[in-house]
């Protein structure tokens, strides 16, 4: 009979260390990436009177609601944990629209936002919230 500690041994190691090798293999892990979210929408409000709201936040990290100007950039960063499991989403209102989305999905964005100087840029827009990964070309990923 097969001793459970010679088969649950090795099939949970395996499980571990499998994302672990995948992601060092590119040394993923020790990226540092930076997550940009730029207020780019319309106002016809009076100076000084903020337009959008933004709340982002991750499972373990709440970054806190912001109410950003014009042209007022939300920032941080954020490493790709050992299971790449790392997300941080937000949520987004501007006068009677609201929209949730994920700034950083390390599935998603740890190879895209590698491009340009490990960054993920978003626009909020009247029409979307937008994403770029140069800078250049910019892809409605998340329409009002």
């Amino acid at each position: 009979m097969v001793d459970l500690k010679q088969f649950a041994f090795p099939m949970l190691a395996f499980f571990v260390m499998c994302p672990l090798a995948i992601a060092v293999s590119e040394d993923l892990l020790f990226i540092n990436y930076h997550i940009r979210v730029t207020n780019d929408l319309p106002s016809d409000l009076p100076p000084g009177v903020p337009s959008l709201h933004l709340h982002c936040k991750s499972k373990d990290e709440d970054l806190g609601e912001k109410v950003m100007f014009k042209h007022e950039d939300y920032t941080w960063d954020a490493k790709i944990n050992l299971f790449r499991t790392t997300l941080f989403f937000c949520y987004a209102w501007w006068e009677g629209k609201q929209q949730y989305f994920e700034a950083f999905k390390a599935t998603r964005d740890e190879h895209r936002c590698r491009i340009y100087h490990n960054s993920c840029l978003w626009s909020v827009r009247e029409d979307g919230i937008y994403f770029s990964k140069d800078s250049l070309a910019w892809y409605n990923e998340y329409p009002w």
